[in-house]
């Protein structure tokens, strides 16, 4: 199975032309799962709630999906993208799925960073979608601080954590290699570049999107600075293998029983 990410340097507010750089640089690959950023067709400061109502779009009727929807036909490719989306008069911080079929499915972002907590409304359900050769857990940005959702994106048969970011926090890159291994999973972690200055407030992006094995090992990575498309082959079937010696098994070897804390709400 081929798998790879897009990283991208998004310019605020352009959405044809982020999109458009977007599905010429996905022309230059095909048989494969490709992972893109958070966001990506829009970028990421909104100023206010009437501008990002201005940009989100609806899916699966939007521009930005559409065009996904062709660029995965005409070359084959399973896609998992970030968008602003517009559903029932409220805003989501969305990852998008689509393949060459046109299957289109998606999943609302649940943990909400910093100021999107003032502009989105925070999703209420994990996703998993099914691929010819793999299932895929989708996670969006700072979903990964939290090890819950990978484990119930593992629990739920996810061979492949997709996870679209815009990370400005230096260790998620890190964080997502341990996620790894606790689940013995690969993971596609897909960032942007870049700095946004917008009002009072700037961000840099970190880069460093990768491809990660089970065993935390980078199969693939880029830097800070460029734009860059990297496609690995992998063994998918590895990621099924949950044995981490003869005598232990990391999912058979839990106790859920003693865990009920995790899942209650602190006082």
């Amino acid at each position: 199975m081929r798998i790879g990410f897009l990283q991208l340097r998004p310019k605020f507010g352009a959405v044809k032309q982020n999109v458009r750089k977007a599905v010429t640089l996905l022309g230059k690959v095909s048989d494969a799962t490709i992972v893109l950023p958070e966001l990506f067709n829009t970028g990421y400061l909104f100023k206010n709630k009437e501008e990002l109502a201005s940009l989100a779009e609806p899916v699966p009727r939007g521009y930005t999906t559409q065009e996904m929807k062709k660029i995965a036909k005409k070359r084959n490719l399973n896609l998992v993208f970030g968008i602003a989306q517009k559903a029932n008069k409220k805003f989501y911080n969305s990852a998008v799925f689509v393949n060459p079929r046109g299957k289109v499915e998606v999943y609302q972002k649940v943990h909400l960073f910093d100021r999107e907590k003032l502009f989105f409304t925070r999703g209420k359900a994990f996703k998993t979608v099914s691929t010819d050769e793999a299932k895929l857990g989708i996670m969006v940005c700072f979903d990964w601080i939290f090890p819950e959702v990978a484990r119930i994106l593992t629990l739920n048969g996810a061979k492949i954590l997709c996870h679209p970011s815009n990370l400005v926090l230096p260790y998620a890159q890190d964080a997502m290699k341990t996620r790894c291994i606790e689940n013995r999973v690969f993971a596609v972690t897909a960032n942007r570049i870049g700095t946004e200055r917008r009002g009072t407030i700037t961000l840099t992006f970190t880069g460093g999107s990768q491809i990660v094995a089970p065993d935390g090992t980078v199969l693939a990575s880029a830097g800070d600075r460029s734009e860059s498309l990297r496609v690995v082959d992998i063994d998918v079937e590895e990621a099924s293998n949950k044995s981490l010696t003869v005598n232990n098994d990391i999912i058979e070897d839990r106790f859920p029983s003693l865990y009920s804390r995790i899942a209650r709400k602190s006082k």
